[in-house]
């Protein structure tokens, strides 16, 4: 006798159903080698359903090689097919999955850095923008591309680069990728071996140094300071060939600094004795508040940088777009890698971001978008002087979506992080992106990208609760 049960409020398949439960019993050992299914037709009466329903089923099992057929004689259980500890479907006969409520959590004010504000993105003229793009599109875009990217797009980059950055290129200088992230680890896959060198600053991005150690390379740091890497103390080349240097010198992360045009030449004359390259990470510079955006490395010294770009914190993380102009002489070894890591970023969506870079929409909208958070970093600040006054210093409020707060009689441990959280609020210590430790422990990094005012007052105001109260030999 064979037991089954269908749900036909299940959001799943009655075949399926069918299929699952039998395909159970026979995994868990239930239903044995060579035990003889009854009939199609026994089974859809029983249950009520149309006999091509139990068919399909039957043939799918069949297919997959836990029944077989005798013909003349009806299904039959295959040998060989038990697994140990097999577990059950949910009763959904779907994934579980846990999204409890967590009230303090959705109470949280959470100052992380990089967000754009996500209630303000363009959703509306995205959304027509690749409605239209798909619907005018030419057939070969919906078949495989090239793995630099889509022409179109790459040469509306040039343009827009050259206007608003300073950056020399042509189209054929432009990888298209998937955000900074695959630009970064393509960086490390075509320069980097296990002997290698990476001159970088310290503090960077803990992410990025990850990155680069994974290939077996070795970081060799350098301080930064209100004007980014000091280039004083950058390595002796009689004891190191670095492969590259990388900065993010238009806005240092996390500092803040702008490195001037002084450090900027030494920095290009260092990478030329080193026979080595500058990489050039321009993550967020398009919102600066006082002045217009700082003229890129890029544009004085081509045949030695690499420069990543990223729509990710102009628009919004979820497109994905991000970039690499190269020099030329290592465009042929970057398409190979591009293509061996996922073949071409999709084509759709490079079109859009073209027609809306094109149509000028991009830049109206970075204009809206630096007016709301220059009045959210100026929140920031007045909160931030309000509350402590001389016992604070601001660094890196000239661009960007973040500062950093340094208060120098406090010492962000652990134990400090978790009474701040526990208070509702949310700050990134700088210590966790340096590579020479406890030389940042009483800073922290405050963005106020998706931030509102309410919430950046309110959190500053938890801050200073906390910081208050902390017993003086945890300051120390």
């Amino acid at each position: 006798m064979l037991w089954m049960t269908i749900d036909r409020e299940k959001p799943i398949p009655l075949i399926r159903q069918i299929y699952s439960e039998l395909r159970t019993k026979i995994l868990s050992g239930e239903l044995t080698a060579g035990f003889k299914l009854p009939s199609t037709r026994k089974v859809a009466s029983e249950l009520h359903l149309s006999r091509n329903v139990v068919l399909e089923a039957y043939e799918q099992l069949l297919a997959e090689g836990y029944i077989e057929s005798r013909r003349g004689s009806g299904y039959f259980i295959a040998s060989g097919i038990y697994l140990e500890q097999h577990a059950r479907v949910t009763e959904t006969g779907l994934p579980k999955v846990d999204q409890p409520f967590n009230e303090a959590e959705s109470k949280l004010i959470d100052f992380r850095s990089g967000i754009p504000a996500l209630e303000h993105f363009p959703r509306s003229l995205w959304g027509k923008t690749v409605q239209r793009v798909c619907q005018e599109a030419p057939l070969s875009v919906f078949g495989y591309n090239r793995p630099e990217g889509r022409t179109e797009l790459r040469t509306i980059l040039c343009r827009y680069l050259y206007r608003t950055r300073g950056v020399q290129c042509e189209p054929e200088q432009i990888i298209m990728t998937s955000g900074a992230t695959q630009a970064l680890t393509l960086i490390a896959n075509v320069l980097l071996r296990p002997d290698s060198h990476v001159v970088i600053e310290d503090p960077i991005t803990h992410d990025i140094q990850s990155i680069f150690t994974r290939t077996g390379a070795r970081l060799l740091p350098v301080p930064t300071d209100a004007y980014g890497m000091d280039m004083d103390q950058l390595p002796s080349l009689s004891a190191h060939r670095p492969r590259f240097v990388f900065v993010t010198p238009s806005h240092q992360f996390p500092l803040g600094g702008t490195m001037p045009i002084q450090r900027r030449l030494q920095l290009i004359r260092y990478a030329r004795e080193a026979d080595c390259y500058i990489v050039e990470d321009d993550y967020d510079s398009e919102f600066r508040y006082d002045t217009a955006p700082i003229s890129s490395i890029q544009g004085l010294a081509s045949e030695r940088v690499i420069y990543i770009g990223s729509f990710s914190k102009i628009l919004s993380p979820c497109l994905r777009q991000g970039y690499l102009v190269l020099p030329k002489a290592l465009v042929a070894s970057y398409q190979q890698a591009k293509w061996l890591s996922d073949l071409h970023a999709p084509s759709i969506d490079q079109l859009a971001l073209g027609v809306f870079i094109e149509e000028g929409h991009l830049e109206k909208y970075v204009n809206r978008a630096k007016k709301l958070y220059k009045k959210r970093r100026q929140c920031l600040i007045d909160a931030l002087q309000l509350a402590f006054g001389d016992r604070m210093r601001i660094w890196g409020e000239a661009a960007g979506l973040h500062i950093v707060a340094a208060f120098p009689t406090v010492r962000f441990t652990p134990d400090v992080l978790t009474s701040l959280e526990q208070a509702g609020v949310r700050v990134y210590p700088v210590e966790e992106h340096t590579i020479v430790k406890d030389k940042h422990t009483d800073k922290i990094i405050l963005g106020y990208g998706n931030t509102n005012e309410e919430q950046i007052k309110e959190g500053v105001e938890r801050i200073k609760a906390v910081l208050t109260n902390i017993p003086l030999e945890k300051a120390k």
